[in-house]
């Protein structure tokens, strides 16, 4: 499984060096490379062998604190050509689809794999991720997001357009981050086993009213609407107070559960 450490610092081992100011650095250590900072170099083999948490000097004598890479600091580090979802929406929506180990899952719009990378982490070894992209380049680079944490195979990547519909059934949930989720509540229904949770995310509320109708036309209830916003403090015991920015609306988020209705005579 990704993330798993012993209590040194290992050859191999994908890690977090976090300066004072909390900009950080993630890569893999290895025998004799190097890493280049503007706070100076920093060696590998001086890293290997060093007990987390440890501080480490670059040649310039500038600090930095070394970690276990974090499911959370990879996504913000990821690499993307569009807009990821936040760890603070990516929690919520764990938790609201019931995302745990030997859930089958589907996601469409890949993108860069920022979703993609924490549902087959939480899936576990007995669960399985399903994501579906039509573009070719994003799909490319998601390989490359989910390869980098060691998490390929609890992925399989579909190119194609989900108005064919899904290859899956039966699945315990589906999110979808698409631009028209109300064209494909049919193929969401099919593909969804009986009682599984719908998620979606949209930047408009728009699109929120034309999926609300989708969704109930379709037999999907228990449906909330939401958005999540994220307040730091500054952490200084005399004077605690918020600081001078916070992350606000980064979209609405949407879920239901599938029903089977009572059919009338």
């Amino acid at each position: 499984m990704a993330f798993q450490y012993e209590k040194y610092a290992r050859a191999g081992d994908l890690v977090e060096l976090t300066g004072t100011r909390r900009g950080f650095y993630i890569f893999r250590l290895e025998e004799g490379n190097e890493l280049q900072t503007h706070r100076g170099v920093i060696k590998h083999d001086d890293l290997i062998g060093k007990e987390w948490g440890s501080e480490v000097l670059s040649h310039l004598e500038k600090p930095f604190y070394l970690y276990p890479v974090t499911l959370s600091s990879m996504l913000l580090n990821t690499k993307r050509n569009t807009q990821i979802l936040y760890p603070k929406d990516i929690g919520y929506i764990l938790i609201t689809l019931g995302i745990g180990p030997g859930t089958r899952v589907i996601e469409a719009g890949t993108g860069s794999g920022g979703l993609t990378q924490a549902l087959a982490y939480y899936v576990g070894e007995t669960g399985h991720v399903y994501s579906y992209e039509t573009r070719q380049q994003m799909q490319d680079l998601a390989k490359k997001n989910i390869a980098l944490v060691g998490l390929s195979e609890h992925v399989d990547f579909k190119l194609r357009d989900i108005i064919e519909g899904f290859d899956e059934t039966n699945v315990d949930a589906l999110f979808l981050d698409v631009p028209t989720p109300h064209d494909y509540m049919q193929q969401v229904k099919t593909a969804l086993r009986p009682g599984g949770s719908f998620g979606c995310i949209l930047p408009t509320v728009n699109q929120v009213s034309k999926l609300l109708n989708a969704l109930r036309r379709n037999d999907f209830s228990f449906i909330d609407v939401c958005e999540i916003l994220l307040r730091f403090y500054k952490p200084e015991e005399d004077r605690l107070r918020p600081t001078d920015r916070m992350v606000a609306h980064t979209g609405y988020l949407i879920f239901a559960r599938s029903i089977k209705k009572i059919e009338k005579e």
